[in-house]
């Protein structure tokens, strides 16, 4: 590739295809990037709803499918939007061309449903776009070491987008949604939040695995670790063609390339916790192991804990898992009840989880203060408490979301002038 050429990766999802009208407005984008002089790559989900019908039709068919078989049948939504848009670019008069995950190919291991990137081979692609051509991928899916289709799991396009970005030694991987950035916190709840023109990949892979929904975990892990420059935009604005002088959308990069960090970046919030208190257990060394070992056992992540001992010999232990494994983390726990000895099991699932998260905690003290302090201001109480290098995160009761948001949002000086 020249120098001179930018080369560019743009993913589109679901709502941004959702119907025809939609495509033809984004072959127009690509349409801009190609006559700005960019060589294009593209990668698409289906259009919104059809994964959502497909996968309804094998479970109608049976609750407990092949999975390989699931994984075949939902491929296709991706299959044909990307032949789709194909054919809309070339009405525009742009030479492209799909191409479907084992085309390319991209290889992953076997888990059906939730396979990981192995491998991508980007020689095909890269001929393709130096020959002029634009390659519209089909996001999602790859090839499993046997040969059978595999798919990545939920927002599994935004994965595919950015390992191809790092395979094609992309500029950059934009990735169009029906929001123009990434905000400071849910702008649907805070109307004072502000975009934010540049984030780190510590600051958004936190924000993203804390609740916010702008871009799937494993996309950021992955563009963290190949350096990928990732941009979010809206697929919903008209304007020029993205370039690096104007970036309408937030950029997700190093660190390096943010001068003067903020104290808080951004306020997540996630309404899929339950609270399980394990009460009155024989406080022994070895309890905690016999207390989570038949958690890890059934496959349920348990993620905020605390952990609280009184002087008869006997403590508690609370923590927070996703409300879809309540049901089985309360099963694993009873059935081994007699190992354990604990006295009572309470579960809460009407809580949610607050967490501030920004870079800039690393040189500022007192942000977690803050946070207490302001939420005690506001008679909210704080069941758990959980940390990391960049992030403090809070179990409050569910009624509490909004206010707890708004007020932090203001504490921290977030809202937008």
């Amino acid at each position: 590739m020249s120098p001179t050429v930018p080369r560019i990766v743009m993913k589109f999802g679901g709502t941004s295809v959702a119907d025809l009208d939609r495509i033809r407005a984004v072959a127009e984008k690509v349409r801009k990037q190609v006559e700005a002089g960019c060589e294009v790559a593209v990668v698409v989900s289906a259009m919104s709803g059809v994964t959502n019908r497909l996968v309804g039709y094998c479970r109608d068919l049976s609750p407990r499918h092949d999975e390989r078989e699931y994984d075949t049948v939902v491929a296709t939504g991706e299959q044909v939007t990307s032949g789709l848009l194909a054919i809309a670019l070339q009405n525009l008069g742009v030479s492209a061309r799909s191409w479907l995950g084992w085309q390319i190919p991209l290889r992953t291991d076997d888990a059906h449903g939730k396979a990981r990137i192995e491998s991508i081979d980007g020689t095909a692609l890269i001929a393709s776009m130096q020959a002029g051509e634009v390659p519209v991928c089909a996001g999602f899916q790859g090839i499993g070491p046997d040969g059978r289709i595999t798919t990545l799991g939920r927002g599994g396009s935004d994965t595919s987008a950015v390992a191809l970005a790092a395979a094609l030694k992309a500029d950059r991987c934009d990735i169009y949604t029906d929001v123009d950035g990434i905000y400071t916190t849910d702008p649907r709840i805070v109307t004072k939040a502000r975009k934010l023109h540049r984030i780190t990949y510590e600051e958004m892979l936190e924000l993203a695995s804390v609740g916010a929904k702008v871009l799937q975990t494993r996309s950021v892990e992955l563009a963290m670790k190949e350096r990928v420059r990732v941009q979010v935009l809206s697929s919903f604005n008209d304007g020029p063609a993205p370039s690096e002088g104007h970036l309408p959308g937030s950029l997700v990069v190093d660190e390096d390339e943010i001068v003067e960090q903020e104290q808080v970046a951004g306020i997540a919030y996630s309404r899929d916790e339950a609270k399980l208190s394990v009460r009155r257990v024989p406080d022994r060394p070895g309890i905690a192991a016999a207390v989570f070992g038949p958690l890890s056992d059934a496959n349920v992540n348990v993620d905020m804990i605390v952990q609280s001992t009184g002087d008869d010999g006997m403590t508690n232990m609370t923590f927070t898992v996703s409300k879809n494994d309540l049901a089985r983390a309360i099963a694993a726990l009873d059935a081994h009840r007699a190992t354990i000895q604990y006295g009572e099991l309470l579960t809460d699932n009407d809580v949610v989880k607050i967490s501030v998260v920004g870079v800039g905690m690393r040189s500022h003290a007192g942000v977690a203060s803050t946070m207490f302090r302001t939420l005690a201001e506001r008679n909210i109480n704080v069941q758990v408490i959980s940390t990391s290098e960049i992030k403090v995160s809070v179990l409050i009761a569910a009624e509490y979301t909004e206010l707890a948001v708004r007020a932090l949002h203001t504490a921290y000086g977030l809202d937008a002038a």
